[in-house]
C-alpha cells in the first residue's frame, strides 16, 4: 500500500490547496536568483569575463580526486591520466578577456568533471557511481559557453545551476537575443511525465522520438504559428512545440516538433499542490539510481529538483547547496538533537517538505501510525532483520521507505542523521 500514490493522497489534508500561486512563485524565483550564489541568472550574465575568472571556475570542478579512482578494467587513474585530462582543459588557450558565447542544448547531455567520457569508480562495490559524472543538461536548456577543450569536442558551460564540461555536439551556439526570446516565450508546455518523447519524424532525425525529461519547458506553437503539416503530419492531434536544432552550417535554428496528446505534459507550469507534488514524485518510483543524472535517470537531489521544476521552482543542483539555499524556510537540528525533537518537527512537516541528511535529500510523504515515510532515490541502504542483525543492501533506485528504519550506514539511520527540514513556497 505504501508504494501507491493514492494511498498517500487519501491521507493528505487539503491535497488540492494551492500552496503558492504564480505571482508568489514568481517572487520566489526572483529572490532565489538574487540571493542564492548557486543559481545563475543567465539573462543577466556578463558578455565578457576575465580569463582568470574562467580558469578559476574550471578549476573548481576539474580537479584531482582526493582518493584513488579506478577504471572499469581495474586500472588506477594515474598521474599520467590526470595530466592528459589537464591538457585537454585548454587553460593555456584562455586570454585576458573571455568573450562569453551562448547556446541551447539539443538533447540530454552529461555534464562532466573533465572533458572526457572515461568512467571511473572508487571501488567495485560502487561501480555504478561514475565519479567524473556531475550533472545533466536537457533539451532547450540555455548555457553560457566559457571555454572549449583542446580536442574541440567539449565546452565548459554554465547552466542556471551548475558549471561543468558538456559535449559540443549537444549544444548549438546562437545569438543571445534570439536565445532569450526563445527562453522567455509566453506560451509554453512543461513535461510532466518522468520522460516523454516527440513523435517519430522520418524527415528530421534530430527531432524524431527525442527524449524530454520531467520539467523541460518548450515554447508552444498554436494558431497562425502552425503550418497545415509538420514534416508530413497534421498537427491537430498533437502539441506543436519549438525545438532547437543545428543548421547545415552549424548555426542555431528552431523547428517545429510534435508531441502526441497522449503524452504526460502540462500547458504552463503545474499548479503547486500537495496532490501534484505526490504525483510527480511517484512518477519516478522504481527508476534506477543515476548518480549525477547518469543512466538517463537521477540521484536524490536530481529527483526533488525535477519535481519542483514542474511548478516553475528552480533549485540548486546538489544536496549541500539545496539545504543551505535561502529558498524556502528551514528547521535545522543541532548535532546533539534528540529523537523527540526531530519527531516533533516531523509531526509538523507537510507533504513535499525536503528532509536532509549528510549528502542526501528525501521528499516527505506523511506519517503512518506515527512513523514518518519518505520517497527518495538512493544507492546503498541497510536494515535490521527479524533476528536483530544488520543487513546491508543496494537499493539502487527510487523507493518509498520508513525514515526511522532504513540505515544510511551500519551505525545510523537516515532519521539519526537528519539535520534539516526545508519547506518551499508555503508559510
Amino acid at each position: 500500500m505504501h508504494i501507491s500514490v493514492d494511498f498517500w493522497i487519501d491521507r493528505t489534508e487539503h491535497p488540492d490547496e494551492v500552496l503558492a500561486d504564480r505571482s508568489e512563485i514568481s517572487r520566489l524565483v526572483r529572490d532565489a536568483f538574487r540571493d542564492d550564489p548557486n543559481l545563475v541568472d543567465l539573462a543577466n550574465y556578463p558578455d565578457t569575463l576575465p580569463g582568470s575568472t574562467v580558469a578559476e571556475c574550471i578549476r573548481s570542478v576539474s580537479k584531482q580526486d582526493t582518493v584513488d579512482l579506478y577504471y572499469h578494467d581495474g586500472d588506477l587513474v594515474s598521474t599520467a591520466d590526470y595530466a592528459r585530462y589537464e591538457e585537454n582543459l585548454n587553460l593555456g588557450g584562455l586570454t585576458d578577456t573571455t568573450v562569453v558565447r551562448f547556446g541551447i542544448v539539443l538533447r540530454r547531455a552529461d555534464m562532466r568533471t573533465w572533458p572526457t567520457r572515461d568512467e571511473v569508480m572508487r571501488s567495485r562495490e560502487t561501480a555504478d557511481l561514475d565519479r567524473f559524472q556531475e550533472n545533466a543538461l536537457f533539451p532547450a536548456d540555455v548555457v553560457a559557453i566559457l571555454n572549449e577543450s583542446a580536442d574541440g569536442e567539449w565546452y565548459f558551460v554554465q547552466s542556471h545551476n551548475y558549471a561543468a564540461w558538456a559535449p559540443r555536439e549537444s549544444i548549438a551556439i546562437g545569438d543571445r537575443d534570439q536565445i532569450a526570446e526563445y527562453r522567455d516565450a509566453g506560451d509554453f508546455l512543461v513535461v510532466a511525465g518522468n520522460a516523454i518523447a516527440t513523435n517519430f519524424n522520418p524527415r528530421v532525425e534530430a527531432l524524431s522520438e527525442l527524449r524530454l525529461d520531467m520539467g523541460v519547458r518548450l515554447p508552444l506553437l498554436q494558431g497562425d504559428d502552425l503550418d497545415l503539416h509538420v514534416d508530413g503530419q497534421n498537427p491537430a492531434s498533437s502539441y506543436a512545440v519549438s525545438l532547437p536544432v543545428r543548421g547545415d552550417g552549424g548555426e542555431l535554428q528552431f523547428r517545429t516538433a510534435l508531441i502526441a496528446r497522449n503524452q504526460d505534459v502540462s500547458i504552463g507550469y503545474m499548479p503547486f499542490t500537495r496532490r501534484n507534488i505526490l504525483h510527480q514524485a511517484f512518477k519516478f518510483l522504481g527508476e534506477r539510481y543515476g548518480w549525477g543524472h547518469a543512466y538517463n535517470a537521477r540521484d536524490c537531489s536530481g529527483l526533488v529538483m525535477e519535481v519542483y521544476k514542474t511548478f516553475g521552482i528552480p533549485l540548486p543542483r546538489n544536496t549541500l547547496q539545496q539545504q543551505d539555499s535561502p529558498i524556502g524556510d528551514s528547521v535545522r537540528f543541532s548535532p546533539g538533537a534528540s529523537a523527540e525533537t526531530k519527531l516533533e518537527a516531523l509531526a509538523r512537516a507537510d507533504v513535499g517538505d525536503l528532509l536532509y541528511s549528510p549528502g542526501h535529500v528525501m521528499l516527505y510523504l506523511g506519517n503512518v501510525d506515527g512513523e514518518p515515510f519518505v520517497i527518495h532515490s538512493l544507492f546503498g541502504a541497510g536494515w535490521i532483520d527479524t533476528d536483530g542483525d544488520f543487513r546491508e543492501g543496494v537499493l539502487n533506485g527510487v523507493a518509498v521507505t520508513p525514515l526511522e528504519k532504513v540505515y544510511e550506514s551500519a551505525d545510523a539511520t537516515y532519521f539519526d542523521r537528519l539535520h534539516s527540514i526545508k519547506r518551499i513556497g508555503r508559510a
